[in-house]
């Protein structure tokens, strides 16, 4: 029952029908390989527990006739042994599961996810029977064998990825590109005086005609004055304006050449761990499971000596 709640809690936001989970086949090989884990660990509890039986009958039930308080003995005795077995296991596997939230939890914090969880929902007998059956079709019925693949462990993501290189380079460039927005609407405010006052030196002109109309060569040579600082007012306009568009369009292309960059790096990433995955053959679950037996055969045989004593 733990092991089926442990499994739909890492399920618990996706549907999916009756014998299979509905998720891509990366996850849901994830999750085959916890389901034979967890039947491994079920499968050693189950052994630890027969052999407390055995040991008993191997034991005790040396004699033909027993008492009352010899039989209620033995079998505080035998409570006692496969109470404590028990509670082992299960506290081992709350802790394990508690490990596997973390993984999920420590990767979606990675991206800046937020995981929900619905416990009330763990006690659902319809989806824990949706569970029970994907694993009696995955291991009872199609008798499938476990593949390399599902076995190895997966690599952690980087705290520090290529992907956050980018996006803090995509940023950088982004709060460039508002500087350069800044910096043009500035041009275009002193474009917008200078025209202004092209509009005033105008305005200027037509009344300096107006007023000094027996002074033609002077107003004449004024005009000239002014077309010519129009003229190089407007030059200078469109020369920032040039400028502008010049700049827009480089911080364009230099968006662009960014984003096909981040793809390259996103594939060159996706390469590179597809290949770590290929190459790495050596796992440390094997020792981890050797060393758990090895605890347990010793704890077994204490209580046999316990016992015999």
């Amino acid at each position: 029952c733990s092991f089926l709640l442990s499994v739909y809690l890492c399920l618990c936001l996706y549907p999916y029908p009756q014998a299979e989970l509905g998720l891509n086949e990366h996850h849901q090989n994830e999750v085959i390989n916890y389901m034979r884990f967890a039947r491994f660990k079920r499968g050693l509890c189950l052994k630890t527990v027969d052999s407390c039986f055995q040991d008993l009958k191997d034991s005790r039930l040396v004699e033909e006739t027993f008492t009352v308080d010899e039989v209620v003995d033995m079998l505080d005795g035998l409570q006692t042994v496969v109470h404590s077995e028990v509670e082992s296991e299960l506290i081992n596997t709350t802790y394990t599961n508690v490990l596997l939230l973390r993984q999920l939890f420590s990767q979606a914090e990675k991206w800046y996810l937020k995981l929900q969880t619905d416990v009330s929902e763990l006690e659902n007998r319809e989806l824990l029977e949706q569970v029970a059956e994907f694993e009696k079709s995955e291991f009872t019925s199609s008798n499938k064998k476990p593949s390399a693949d599902l076995i190895k462990p997966k690599l952690a993501p980087l705290n520090e990825g290529g992907s956050e290189l980018l996006n803090k380079t995509v940023a950088c460039l982004q709060e460039e590109n508002e500087k350069l927005k800044t910096r043009l609407k500035t041009i275009e405010t002193q474009a917008t005086a200078a025209l202004d006052e092209k509009s005033k030196l105008e305005k200027s002109l037509k009344d300096l005609q107006m007023i000094q109309g027996d002074q033609k060569a002077n107003a004449n040579q004024d005009i000239a004055e002014l077309e010519n600082k129009v003229a190089a007012l407007k030059c200078q306009f469109e020369k920032t304006l040039n400028d502008s568009t010049a700049n827009q369009k480089f911080l364009e292309e230099n968006l662009v050449t960014t984003k096909h960059d981040l793809l390259k790096v996103q594939d060159q990433l996706s390469t590179a761990e597809k290949e770590l995955e290929k190459k790495f053959q050596q796992t440390a679950a094997y020792r981890n499971m050797k060393e758990i037996l090895t605890k347990k055969n010793e704890q077994i045989k204490d209580l046999r000596r316990k016992l015999s004593k």
